[in-house]
């Protein structure tokens, strides 16, 4: 059933349920891999679904690998059973693809009958573990087998997408995530804690291990652009508006540092490498923040969103033991944001979005098979 234009469905089987709870809420209740994509261009594409196929498959191999037991619910698993099953990527590339589909075959017609005119639908993918089941697993494996191991929970709902102008307000509060390779629903708990040091007005929380060097957001990737230090000062680059693209850098911490790969942040190495702006994986330093010229975030919902503001403990021993009224906060403040570089991500993510979209009709008129057969 809906609740306020939301809708839940396992396997592809509406949910019985009263209510249909925020998706914050069904993700805490559910173990398992997940990815978040949304639909575009008045809810009859969505965007870049090949990527998400690819990073909730690539998540489930690295959970079966590395800790099973945050895609088996309530049921302790030694990752020694699933060594050789995690290595099996070809296979598992395809049951993540048939049973996607499958569920959405199902899904999209129900929740295109609902959508409202001119409103996006934020679409969840979560894929997790029947406990139950999972011994079966330990005589062997092949394809057929795992299917009957295996849920598909889909959380719909809508989406308005937000007002360019707006920027973010972002607060470094806690540590980075454990798995960090891996999206998982079990990190929607743990983040949870951070919440009591969110400082008002604030939109997003930043992860930080040394309270300097910047790793990503809880539910987004992070960016700066970045003076190169042998290209001058800030107040050189404010009166010759930042000079050529030589004098910048984009700067993003390296998925080796504990962060996600999102779907966005490749996308934002694709467009730098084909328009030439410079990028470098290393984690922004706050104590560098003099030479922030801009900065961004990203994710698969809101695409890409510029910073106005940054805070940060003054002081980063046991913050995360302190209360929000014993931090003392300093704040890094962007001028005339959005600025350039951002417009330019802006202008060429909704590019690139709309030459990598899967069309939503493909899974109501029966033309399935005909853009699988393309991919």
């Amino acid at each position: 059933m809906s609740h306020g234009n939301r809708f839940l469905f396992q396997n592809g089987v509406v949910s019985p349920a009263a209510e249909t709870p925020p998706v914050a809420a069904f993700l805490e209740a559910h173990s398992g891999a997940y990815t978040t994509t949304r639909t575009h261009n008045n809810g009859s594409q969505l965007l870049f679904w090949e990527r998400h196929v690819q990073r909730l498959s690539n998540s489930i191999q690295l959970l079966l690998k590395s800790n099973p037991n945050l895609l088996f619910d309530k049921h302790r698993i030694h990752n020694a059973q699933f060594s050789e099953l995690s290595n099996r990527a070809i296979m598992w590339d395809s049951v993540v693809r048939c049973l996607l589909h499958n569920s959405m075959r199902k899904v999209v017609p129900i929740v295109l009958k609902e959508r409202k005119f001119g409103e996006e639908l934020a679409i969840a993918m979560l894929v997790s573990g029947k406990s139950e089941n999972v011994d079966s697993l330990e005589d062997g494996f092949d394809e057929d087998r795992v299917y009957e191991v295996l849920d598909v929970y889909m959380h719909v709902g809508g989406y308005v997408p937000g007002v360019r102008g707006n920027g973010a307000r972002l607060a470094v509060v806690g540590r980075g995530r454990n798995f960090a390779n891996a999206k998982y629903s079990d990190w929607v708990r743990l983040r949870k804690p951070l919440e009591k040091l969110r400082p008002p007005l604030v939109t997003e929380l930043l992860l930080s291990n040394d309270g300097d060097q910047i790793l990503e957001g809880c539910l987004t990737n992070f960016f700066v652009v970045c003076l190169k230090e042998n290209d001058g000062d800030t107040n050189t680059a404010e009166q010759n508006g930042l000079g050529t693209l030589r004098s910048i850098e984009v700067q993003t911490a390296p998925l080796s540092n504990g962060v996600l790969p999102g779907v966005i942040r490749q996308v934002i190495k694709d467009i730098c490498l084909k328009i030439g702006i410079p990028f470098r994986e290393v984690a922004p330093s706050w104590s560098q923040r003099d030479l922030w010229t801009e900065a961004f975030i990203t994710n698969s919902l809101r695409l890409i969103q510029h910073v106005e503001t940054i805070q940060v403990p003054d002081t980063w021993n046991s913050v995360e033991s302190k209360t929000l009224e014993e931090i003392n906060w300093v704040e890094k403040h962007f001028e005339n944001a959005p600025g350039r570089i951002t417009l330019i991500f802006q202008k060429e993510i909704l590019g690139r979005a709309s030459l990598e979209t899967f069309p939503v009709a493909s899974f109501e008129d029966g033309g399935l098979q005909s853009n699988l057969s393309s991919l």
